[in-house]
């Protein structure tokens, strides 16, 4: 699962309680590339779709650079940080939220 992951609290406390919604919490890994590549704005959604297809491709997800401190609204997510997780991903899911409310999720899977 590849989080929008603003890195603000209420956009951040949002997500999660979406993904533990949705997932379950602590059911499927949870990962943000924002501190490693940046807000590209428009561009975030491509960077983080092909990101997706590489997980998808490789098998190893990719820590959230930059994550020290987890904000007490996402403790109960699987959030992979640290060192990247290797294991065999048949789906991924990759959120993004835009200005005035554009949200989207993109499901991409093995075929």
């Amino acid at each position: 699962m590849s989080a929008h992951g603003t890195g603000t609290p209420y956009n951040d406390a949002m997500e999660a309680v979406a993904i533990a919604r949705v997932f379950g919490a602590g059911r499927v890994p949870v990962n943000s590339i924002k501190g490693a590549i940046g807000h590209t704005l428009g561009a975030a959604g491509a960077f983080e779709a092909v990101l997706c297809v590489e997980v998808l491709r490789t098998g190893l997800i990719p820590p959230t650079a930059g994550l020290v401190t987890v904000d007490p609204a996402c403790e109960g997510l699987d959030l992979v940080r640290g060192e990247a997780r290797r294991r065999r991903v048949d789906v991924t899911v990759s959120t993004s939220s835009g200005f005035a409310g554009t949200n989207t999720a993109l499901v991409l899977g093995r075929s």
